[in-house]
């Protein structure tokens, strides 16, 4: 079996994740549709992608269904890229990594951009994994389990 088959089939929910949308792109192209980015054109703009590539991973992600496509909102001929609540579950991640990035690859001093709370326009809390008390945990306070889904 293919080793791409094998992530899509295992058991563990980190491997299919990542062969579904932990490549580079499509993590990049979700990121930017959370900028309210809609058109080819304007992820085409941002990301500085080749179309053919663009259009590989978005085809990939609308076959997924993280996206999907509808006429453009304004009336016009051209096509919009909408998340779905499976691509705006995506969200968490996305501002896991952007924690993890600011936290440990820029040095003092270094400019970043920041993700900031639009009612309060302050910086958004930490991301943390907490048990259902309420308890931040880590690594060491959790363990794997196989089980069948809706078990």
């Amino acid at each position: 079996m293919a080793r791409q088959q094998q992530l899509a089939q295992s058991e563990c929910p980190v491997a299919r994740t990542l062969e579904a949308i932990g490549d580079r792109w499509a993590l990049m192209i979700i990121r930017d549709a959370f900028d309210d980015v809609r058109r080819f054109t304007e992820f085409q703009k941002r990301l500085g992608l080749a179309r053919n590539i663009l259009t590989v991973k978005l085809k990939m992600l609308v076959e997924l269904g993280v996206f999907e496509v509808r006429p453009a909102s304004d009336g016009s001929a051209y096509k919009e890229y909408v998340l779905t609540e499976m691509g705006r579950s995506v969200f968490p991640i996305v501002v896991s990594l952007r924690q993890w990035g600011e936290r440990f690859l820029f040095k003092e001093g270094e400019c970043h951009s920041v993700l900031l709370d639009d009612e309060l326009s302050e910086p958004i809390e930490t991301i943390a994994v907490r048990s259902r008390s309420g308890k931040v945990l880590s690594p060491a306070d959790c363990h794997r389990r196989v089980v069948k889904r809706g078990a």
